[in-house]
């Protein structure tokens, strides 16, 4: 096992084992914050080095590119999201349209709240628009992970050209995504739901 220095671990000694936070946690901490804020491009390793309150040894030592940390903070926000679909999906009780609801509410919620500066993978892919750079393989990947979950669930649905849909459904997200600067949470999600309802055929009930 490794040497870990104190600069490894965050609290001191009254922590306690259970409340130190590896140092690689807190980088990648400090990071989601700058980088939703302000962008990928305008946020230097010496500016996360500082909010951290590390040397620069320690930061490349866990990141040795900022590229790595670009590509820990997108999958870290990936992993995210496929947790969260999961667990709309278990809420729904496996119910796909009842899983586009809770996924709808969702992201009106998000969209509006404070802070809310749009998504994440798309910001990325304005900022590095060479598909063979590594964020952008990591937002090229998320996306076909997204579209093929709500294909999935448009065929548990028997939606005529599940294929085609999920698109639809794909270019409907990211469009709330954008108007909750705009609008308020029940809007933007109710908004949301209805469009998924017309746009599958399952536009009648509640």
């Amino acid at each position: 096992m490794s040497e870990m220095t104190n600069e490894d671990t965050a609290g001191g000694p009254a922590s306690g084992a259970a409340g130190k936070i590896p140092m690689r946690d807190r980088i990648l901490d400090a990071a989601t914050g700058l980088f939703y804020a302000l962008g990928l491009h305008a946020v230097s390793a010496d500016k996360v080095i500082a909010q951290v309150g590390i040397t620069k040894v320690t930061f490349y030592r866990h990141f040795p590119t900022k590229d790595d940390l670009i590509v820990a903070y997108l999958e870290r926000r990936a992993r995210w999201e496929r947790d969260a679909i999961a667990q709309a999906r278990e809420a729904a009780g496996g119910d796909p349209l009842g899983t586009f609801r809770i996924i709808a509410q969702a992201i009106g919620a998000e969209s509006c709240s404070p802070g809310f500066r749009g998504c994440p993978f798309i910001n990325a892919a304005a900022e590095y628009a060479d598909p063979a750079h590594p964020a952008r393989r990591v937002v090229d990947s998320h996306r076909r992970w997204f579209k093929q979950a709500i294909e999935a669930m448009l065929k548990e649905m028997d939606v005529a050209d599940p294929a085609l849909v999920a698109d639809q459904l794909v270019m409907l997200r990211d469009g709330a995504m954008v108007s909750g600067y705009l609008s308020d949470p029940v809007t933007v999600g109710d908004a949301l739901y209805a469009a998924i309802r017309a746009v599958t055929g399952f536009s009648g009930g509640a």
